[in-house]
């Protein structure tokens, strides 16, 4: 996905490279209500006299610990994926980290998020630049009790200073290498609520599993997801990738010839060249995205790439809707259930192609 691409590179890194997931307040910050899926589920008292409970928390990451006194009421997000969990679980931030590339060109803001906030009337968080020149003038004015990138790649350097004006959480190992189920513990714990993390994770889940369970046929399919950096190159996702576990978790295979390639160190894909394009002739589909049209006809135009038989028999799944492929390329609360019902089509007229 153009955030996290591989996991080693910064957002601005990346999009470089290219060329280039509800709330019941009206005020920033406050508990929500309406996120989908939603893990709390106690009264407002008795969540509140919980999460109180919880603190103080420390939390530890590979840059440094996290200590937090008491229940955060304003949060900042840096990163993916913390925003839309925090907001499932009951409290939208203040202040999220912009991404332009994915967002709705219209809102400016990530259409998943903007519909969780404004559906239950809250305000929308201020956006700031991030990635290697955090807008850190902005994250002061908004006087955050706690900052949260754990899924995030963000430097030693920018810690100290972030850290400097809140208790900032950070990923655990590598940057960009959190999963997606550790990173909704993570902000959990840190909003005083580790035991809606796990629910939240399993609702999670069960949407997906509740969309494989109407896609029986699934199960018989193989596929390989690739990427591509420009024309003349070729790489693909590896199981573990998040973008590849949604599709897994939708009951579709990972092409076994993907556990050949040696994976790209601090990746979840490998570059394999487009001159081993051949080596994906087992795969059914071939599930990819571009950045906009042009790219993809140069991408199409080549003729190793063509002469992959699932890509000569039209059975690609592929986008260059940016704030599509932003969503399905991350599983988060609310990204999933606003790109299932999109996402399930474009897979059913690919799999019509395949011989059985």
């Amino acid at each position: 996905m153009p955030f996290r691409f591989p996991r080693a590179l910064t957002l601005s890194a990346f999009a470089t490279v290219l060329a280039l997931s509800a709330c019941g307040s009206g005020t920033q910050g406050e508990p929500a209500a309406g996120a989908a899926p939603k893990a709390q589920d106690q009264a407002p008292e008795q969540a509140q006299n919980q999460a109180g409970a919880a603190f103080p928390v420390t939390i530890d990451s590979a840059l440094g610990k996290a200590t937090i006194t008491a229940q955060p009421k304003r949060i900042v997000t840096l990163g993916q994926g913390s925003a839309e969990t925090a907001i499932a679980l009951g409290t939208v931030p203040v202040g999220i980290e912009s991404y332009a590339w994915g967002s709705d060109p219209k809102t400016g803001y990530l259409p998943w998020i903007h519909e969780a906030v404004t559906k239950a009337g809250g305000t929308l968080p201020k956006q700031f630049d991030g990635g290697e020149d955090i807008d850190v003038e902005t994250i002061v004015e908004l006087a955050p009790d706690v900052i949260l990138a754990p899924w995030s790649g963000i430097t030693k350097e920018q810690y100290a200073v972030l850290s400097g004006i809140a208790p900032t959480v950070a990923y655990p190992d590598l940057p960009w290498s959190t999963n997606w189920d550790q990173q909704i513990e993570i902000i959990a714990k840190a909003l005083g609520r580790p035991a809606d993390g796990p629910k939240l994770i399993e609702q999670t889940r069960a949407r997906l599993a509740d969309a494989a369970a109407t896609r029986p046929a699934y199960k018989d399919v193989s596929f390989s997801y690739v990427y591509t950096t420009g024309p003349g190159t070729l790489g693909v996702f590896k199981p573990e990738e998040q973008r590849v576990e949604m599709l897994t978790s939708l009951g579709l295979r990972v092409d076994p010839v993907v556990e050949t390639f040696k994976e790209t160190e601090g990746t979840d894909s490998a570059l394999i060249g487009l001159e081993n394009a051949r080596k994906l002739a087992g795969s059914d589909l071939i599930f990819t995205f571009y950045t906009d049209a042009k790219t993809r006809k140069e991408i199409e135009a080549q003729k190793l790439y063509a002469a992959i038989p699932a890509v000569g028999r039209g059975g690609v799944v592929a986008s260059d809707d940016n704030p599509f492929v932003t969503a399905s390329s991350i599983i988060n609360p609310l990204t999933v259930p606003w790109v299932i019902d999109r996402y399930l089509p474009l897979i059913d007229k690919a799999v019509a192609t395949v011989e059985k």
